[in-house]
């Protein structure tokens, strides 16, 4: 049986979320991943790891080389839960907004 992780789990990390970033601008081996942060490499292929469980990246082997890409559909999972919030936060701007906007006219 594979192992499931959470992806919000996953994404609650730093390491993780900027492992996102340098993989949605294009695809790495793990050891270019690595040359990117200041910590050891079995510690940036556990957070790899932890990723490809999550499904939020897949590894291509071509030969010897792996390579890691960003799944997108599994990060539009994630967005689509947070859009959600966007709404309610984006209305409360608003709201917020209409209040200031009043609030100045009453002081001209």
């Amino acid at each position: 049986m594979k192992l499931r992780r959470d992806p919000f789990q996953a994404i609650a990390d730093p390491t993780r979320r900027a492992i996102l970033v340098l993989l949605a601008a294009q695809a790495m081996t793990a050891g270019a991943i690595a040359d990117n942060f200041d910590t050891a490499r079995p510690t940036i292929s556990k957070h790899i790891q932890i990723l490809n469980e999550c499904e939020l990246i897949e590894a291509n082997q071509q030969g010897r080389e792996i390579t890691y890409q960003l799944k997108a559909d599994k990060m539009k999972e994630i967005d689509a839960w947070l859009a959600q919030f966007r709404k309610i936060w984006e209305t409360r701007f608003n709201q917020l907004d209409n209040v200031l906007a009043t609030i100045q006219k009453r002081k001209k």
